[in-house]
């Protein structure tokens, strides 16, 4: 195999997981917190807060996974 297919390879494979892994996580996150304010209405605002507060760390490894990509693309 090439070397620049390999790379190619890999970029993709980045973006791709870079992007699944966080999907999965944040629609995890969305249906327990949910869940959670259903359970317990009265704790909704606490529940949020942790719910969006998890949701942009979560958010921050797909953004990490893009520039990984990006710096493989252009090196």
């Amino acid at each position: 195999m090439e070397t620049e297919a390999i790379k190619d390879l890999a970029i993709a494979l980045t973006i791709a997981i870079g992007a699944i892994a966080p999907a999965i996580s944040i629609g995890k996150i969305g249906s327990k917190g949910l869940e959670a304010m259903g359970r317990n209405p009265e704790a909704a605002s606490k529940i949020q807060t942790g719910m969006i507060l998890s949701i942009a760390f979560v958010e921050a490894i797909a953004i990490y996974c893009l520039v990984v990509a990006i710096i493989l693309k252009f090196v």
